[in-house]
């Protein structure tokens, strides 16, 4: 019920929507009863305006439900009591019939409004809470990730500065290569951070424009090689590939973190298999790899924020994944992990895009 509430979102319509839509629900539903009295009975009706005065409770504030309660009562009065067509009250029962329908539709409305404000009290709570958890995992995340190679370029430059230490030619290239590679683990980092403030704000515009797959894949496995020293990544060009009209620096950033979450999360000496095809409306991109898998029970929690495996090492904040479904989803695309039957996962990207062949034809 409570995923309903939200997903109708009418509480957040401007006060003049509200009164407007809940005093049309109203009319409508008296105009409906009016034509039809004669089969169901003036006191049936009392009940189906209930009905629609529970109904905009549910739906809308306080204030535009109060109005439909007396708007109704008033209506049910003046259209539907004997003698129809006036104020007036004809028989004590009828008069206690009108005063009663008045203070229950008034009850009701504000009943359902306090329960709803308790629904949202609970609701907030338990939104806090979970920010609370997403906020401590991010920074004993982070507290590895980024102190890790901070500590690095800190100890790396010490050496290299300190007069009393006598550093080979070799030596300080290796400090130098050691900085290198902190600093690019330390700017993933911070770019993945990024990446997911972009998504939450609603900032990411895909814009599409022709590119060539096979070299977005390229270059992705070459920002990934200083990784896949222990891992063999393959990718087989398919020439015959037409042009895709995509965010080519959306889907260069998705290829890249799929590469890099199978390198991090795979037994040395697994092989890596990316392929890229089409249908008649997406272009398709695999990542595949013959590793251990996903359990089964997790593959559905692995493209949330900061999640990670259990029993997984140390290693990684969790944005990866979700990184690459908010991308996805950003150029209308959907994401799909699945284990293969051979062992493995298999990472499934489809994304609606045009196609150079398009083109083509129509100059034709």
């Amino acid at each position: 019920m409570r995923q309903k509430l939200d997903f109708l979102k009418t509480r957040k319509y401007s006060k003049k929507k509200q009164y407007l839509i809940s005093v049309l629900l109203i009319i409508l539903t008296a105009v409906l009863c009016f034509f039809s009295v004669e089969f169901i009975g003036y006191r049936a009706v009392a009940l189906i305006l209930l009905l629609v005065v529970s109904v905009n409770a549910i739906l809308f504030d306080i204030l535009p439900v109060m109005l439909c309660a007396l708007l109704s009562a008033l209506i049910w009065n003046f259209f539907f009591i004997p003698p129809i067509f006036n104020w007036q009250i004809a028989t004590p029962e009828d008069g206690l019939m009108f005063l009663m329908y008045f203070v229950i539709a008034s009850i009701n409305a504000v009943l359902t409004f306090k329960i709803r404000e308790v629904e949202r009290k609970e609701r907030d709570e338990e939104e806090k809470g979970k920010a609370i958890q997403l906020y401590n995992t991010l920074l004993n995340s982070l507290s590895h990730e980024l102190r890790t190679p901070i500590s690095t370029i800190i100890g790396a430059v010490d050496t290299i500065k300190d007069d009393q230490t006598k550093l080979s030619a070799d030596n300080r290239d290796a400090l130098h290569s050691e900085i290198e590679i902190a600093a690019f683990r330390l700017n993933r980092q911070v770019e993945n951070l990024l990446s997911m403030s972009r998504l939450e704000a609603g900032f990411i515009q895909p814009r599409a424009d022709w590119c060539d797959v096979n070299e977005l894949v390229f270059s992705a496995i070459q920002d990934n090689q200083d990784n896949a020293n222990h891992h063999k990544i393959e990718f087989a060009p398919d020439e015959s590939l037409p042009l895709f009209k995509l965010d080519s620096g959306l889907v260069e950033q998705i290829l890249y973190n799929l590469i890099h979450n199978a390198l991090q999360h795979t037994p040395q000496n697994t092989e890596i298999k990316i392929e890229v095809s089409y249908s008649d409306k997406n272009c398709i991109i695999q990542v595949l790899d013959n590793g251990e898998g996903f359990p089964e029970n997790e593959i559905d929690l692995v493209f949330d924020k900061f999640y990670r495996l259990n029993h997984t090492g140390a290693g990684g904040t969790g944005l990866g994944l979700s990184i690459v479904k908010g991308f996805t989803k950003a150029m209308s695309g959907n994401v799909q992990l699945v284990n293969r039957q051979e062992g493995g996962a298999k990472f499934i990207i489809e994304i609606p895009c045009e196609f150079s062949q398009q083109i083509n034809l129509e100059n034709e």
